[in-house]
């Protein structure tokens, strides 16, 4: 556990070195997703791989990276030239107010090591259908995440909340939750400033979401993308664990990146692609694949990658 002294000068340092949200200095940059290489390899080696394979970003394993350490992880990064797309949120929040509370120490130690290695962003996913009432979930729901971003923001770390589009998983359970992405939103801007959109092409595209809600959503309340393709087959043939790799599919790409571009969002797009058959080729050829594709749905899009 950090102590508060450490506490407050990590978050001191951190945001000293934040850029500002209306000046961000870099291009949307793609980064290594887990799923991509099937969860085969554990961090650090998975930072490694992604720099390695070309990527210009990666996502972070928090427990494994604090573990490590931040001046640890700092240099990993910076060795590597990788720039840290986000984490995931450590809370239980889908069970008992006990369980939601117990994890609540823990959040405020991983908002400090996030901003203190430059990666203020946290994300979680939302299921879409619930054994529970909406109107009762959503209350819990609110309570929960208005809670953990006060808890984010004395750190300056955002939350991103991720909505789910696919019918097999909204009628999952009896009760129908949110699952389309204007709807998301104006739960996000219920819980507070720094809680906005975990935006998956996936979950865009089969929740029927537009390019203009993207840009009605805006770069604010756009925490963290995941970039991903879906085959053509009916809502209810689609299953959440068979994505394709960008381009292959029938996903707006080119209009997803165009929107993106155009209300100046410049953080990652973290490939994310389940199945496929992805866990048959050895990671670092997975990893590549991802990288390659994506780089020529950018390319056909006229969207420019950010480096390193």
């Amino acid at each position: 556990m950090f102590t508060r002294r450490t506490a407050c000068s990590l978050i001191a340092s951190a945001a000293a070195g934040l850029p500002a949200l209306a000046a961000p200095p870099h291009n949307m940059f793609l980064s290594l997703n887990a799923v991509l290489i099937s969860n085969r390899v554990p961090w650090p080696d998975f930072a490694r791989l992604a720099a390695k394979v070309g990527f210009p970003g990666t996502d972070v394993d928090l427990d494994a990276a604090m573990k490590l350490g931040v001046n640890a992880t700092k240099d990993l990064l910076a060795e590597l030239n990788l720039r840290p797309a986000c984490l995931n949120f450590p809370v239980e929040f889908r069970k008992d107010d006990d369980t939601f509370q117990a994890g609540m120490p823990k959040l405020r130690d991983a908002a400090v090591f996030a901003a203190a290695i430059g990666c203020p962003r946290m994300m979680t996913y939302i299921m879409s259908s619930s054994p529970i009432p909406k109107d009762e979930l959503r209350k819990t729901y609110k309570e929960r995440f208005t809670e953990a971003a006060h808890a984010l923001w004395d750190a300056n770390v955002r939350l991103g909340l991720e909505f789910l589009g696919p019918l097999h998983i909204r009628q999952q359970f009896p009760h129908e939750f949110i699952w389309r992405m204007n709807e998301m939103l104006e739960f996000c801007i219920e819980c507070g400033p720094n809680v906005g959109l975990t935006l998956d092409a996936w979950h865009w595209h089969h929740a029927g979401a537009t390019t203009d809600d993207i840009i009605h959503a805006g770069r604010d309340r756009i925490v963290t993308v995941h970039f991903d393709d879906a085959p053509n087959l009916p809502p209810d043939q689609i299953r959440d664990n068979e994505r394709l790799l960008p381009g292959e599919g029938v996903i707006n790409l080119t209009g997803f990146l165009q929107a993106l571009q155009k209300i100046g969002y410049q953080d990652a797009l973290s490939v994310e692609v389940f199945g496929r058959g992805l866990k048959n080729y050895p990671p670092e050829v997975a990893a590549k694949m991802g990288l390659d594709a994506s780089l020529a749905v950018f390319k056909k899009a006229g969207v420019k990658q950010g480096g390193r």
